[in-house]
């Protein structure tokens, strides 16, 4: 069953608000990344809303394997992956891989935005991350300079989801301890990085497919 967007957020807000509570990332930032990894909450196997890799000496109830895309500058990675399904070149020293790797896998949503909190705690790569992580595009850029994702356009791909997540976010309440809901307003396209086109909610849906996932070390 389709998912819409607005549905998305209601449902998942929630989670998206204890996570910026502990951690200053914007609500919005953290539901743009869930959408975009789990197409709208439609694809979510063992309720992984932000594709994170598993190791494979991890208990197997915390982790699967899924079939994945990945972006590499060697055509010689495939050691890499538990299973290699195709390599295609793409660009000059740009590789695609069509792989099966280990995901971390959780018992509810919850627990997967759970973990999504932790692992920007402990992961130093990200520090400068969460120094701004309430500017979702601020936010955006320094975890894809970090290699959140070896995916091309993933910072405007995120971009793009955040401000269809901000088109359904409940106004901030007038008094409230917890951060404001909505976090920095986007600005307009043309202020981030050009002039970014406008992609459909469907066309980001289709795009679950061969989304971006975060690099396997880290």
């Amino acid at each position: 069953m389709k998912r819409l967007p607005k549905d998305f957020v209601a449902t998942f807000l929630p989670f998206a608000l204890k996570t910026q509570q502990k951690t200053g990332i914007s609500a919005v930032a953290i539901l743009a990344q869930a959408a975009l990894e789990s197409g709208w909450g439609e694809k979510t196997p063992g309720n992984m809303f932000f594709g994170i890799k598993a190791k494979a000496s991890d208990p197997e109830s915390r982790r699967q394997l899924v079939t994945t895309t990945e972006y590499l500058s060697s055509p010689d990675s495939g050691h890499l992956f538990p299973e290699l399904l195709s390599i295609t070149k793409v660009g000059p020293k740009r590789w695609k891989y069509k792989v099966k790797d280990w995901f971390r896998k959780y018992e509810t949503p919850e627990g997967s935005f759970n973990d999504h909190t932790q692992f920007f705690l402990k992961n130093k790569r990200y520090a400068e991350a969460l120094k701004v992580g309430n500017d979702p595009v601020a936010f955006f850029r320094e975890i894809a300079k970090a290699g959140y994702a070896t995916g091309p356009g993933y910072f405007e791909l995120l971009t793009q989801v955040a401000r269809m997540i901000e088109r359904h976010m409940p106004a901030a309440p007038a008094v409230s301890a917890a951060p404001a809901h909505r976090g920095v307003v986007l600005p307009p396209p043309e202020e981030i990085s050009g002039a970014l086109p406008e992609i459909s909610e469907e066309a980001l849906r289709l795009l679950v497919r061969n989304r971006p996932k975060r690099r396997k070390k880290g």
